[in-house]
């Protein structure tokens, strides 16, 4: 007796759905192998050669090339935009990991990191990414700067002149004690003082221009008579003689 076995349309429809799924991942898993596509998330700015770029998420992808495996794209997020095509150089590394590895070059602080190499998972070739003359050895110390020239000896200075004397200090007043002392009785002093000017004379009194007429003539009339008596015995005297 044979059987028959009748499949739903619905699974054949999921089990081919399942077959073009897989085959989806083992295409797109040998595309990643192939140009070794690597989504890198950064949160600070880094230098790629002369590209700049800022902080968010780009796409590292190998170009689509036989001849020369070492041309790396860097693209955008979304993988719309290619932001620069370099021409690496291959890199080598004794001990593949298992996931990708980003080398940095040391930089000044304050710059941006400058991304040194690639490595894809498992591999032990990689890209490294040349960089101008002035950035190729960003690890290594600068040379020390050059010692400046001695700087010219100025001409000794003109002795000054010599400064004044200082101010001889005060000395301060000493203070006096009050000691009592016994009373002393008061010694004259002779002075060399000059005597005073003397005063001017009074002014005579002013004379009456007339006497008062107070007198009477009587005293006159004898005064003439012993006048004329003197003379007439003086005469006398003189003829006798």
């Amino acid at each position: 007796m044979k059987s028959c076995f009748f499949i739903k349309p619905r699974t054949v429809a999921i089990l081919c759905a399942v077959a073009i799924s897989g085959g989806f991942v083992a295409h797109r898993a040998q595309a990643d192998e192939w140009n070794k596509r690597t989504i890198l998330t950064i949160d600070q700015p880094i230098q790629v050669t002369d590209t700049v770029l800022q902080p968010g998420t780009y796409v590292f992808k190998l170009l689509e090339s036989n001849s020369d495996r070492h041309i790396v794209q860097i693209f955008d997020g979304d993988q719309t935009h290619v932001i620069n095509t370099i021409l690496a150089i291959p890199n080598y590394r004794l001990q593949p990991t298992g996931r990708s590895h980003f080398a940095f070059w040391e930089t000044p602080p304050g710059s941006a990191r400058a991304l040194r190499a690639w490595f894809y998972p498992g591999d032990n070739f990689g890209q490294e990414f040349p960089y101008p003359k002035q950035l190729a050895m960003l690890n290594t110390p600068p040379p020390p700067p050059a010692p400046a020239p001695p700087a010219a000896v100025p001409p000794p200075p003109e002795p000054a002149a010599p400064p004044p004397p200082a101010p001889q200090p005060q000395t301060a007043p000493q203070p006096q004690t009050m000691t009592q002392q016994p009373a002393q009785e008061p010694v004259g002093i002779a002075q060399n003082t000059p005597p005073p000017a003397p005063e001017p004379p009074p002014a005579p009194p002013e004379q009456p221009a007339t006497l008062p007429a107070t007198a009477s003539f009587y005293p006159m009339i004898g005064l003439g008579g012993l006048l004329s008596l003197a003379v007439y015995t003086l005469l006398r005297v003189v003829r006798l003689a």
